[in-house]
């Protein structure tokens, strides 16, 4: 009975595979695979530049950025709004999305205060980066980021 059931299960999977069970290719022409610490560090350098962008930005001295827009005919705005320089910045790196998302949340919920979170959150990832650099584990890092709330 249990070799029966086994050659069910094989038949049920291999009809739903279907005759190709060759790899698939998920990356674009041009695209790149990061692993491991490689991925790890560029996603923090990603969301450090985040960060660094909209620090400049912060307190009474801030400076003024000036955005030009590709899809409405090239129109520029000067502002030193965090959430307006935010909104207008194209990301593909996951943990600079995350940093503009902690942005979005602190003006839906309070209002004020998005270029301070982003910045806040930076400087932690960049104490992060530099512990992880010293070969501290980052679940570590993290275990002390927890105990710190």
């Amino acid at each position: 009975e249990a070799r029966a059931n086994k050659r069910c299960r094989e038949a049920c999977i291999s009809a739903m595979m279907g005759p190709s069970l060759g790899p698939v290719n998920l990356f674009g022409e041009g695209s790149q695979e990061a692993k491991g610490e490689q991925a790890r560090m560029s996603s923090i350098v990603g969301a450090l530049a985040i960060a660094d962008l909209v620090k400049t930005s912060l307190g009474p001295k801030g400076m003024d950025k000036i955005l030009q827009s590709h899809s409405r005919g090239g129109s520029v705005s000067v502002t030193n709004d965090g959430a307006t320089i935010l909104k207008s910045v194209l990301i593909d790196n996951p943990a600079a999305k995350v940093l503009i998302d902690i942005s979005k949340v602190q003006d839906d919920e309070v209002g004020d205060g998005t270029t301070s979170v982003c910045v806040l959150a930076g400087e932690l990832l960049r104490q992060a980066a530099e512990l992880i650099e010293k070969k501290m584990h980052p679940q570590v890092v993290i275990g002390g980021y927890r105990l710190a709330r």
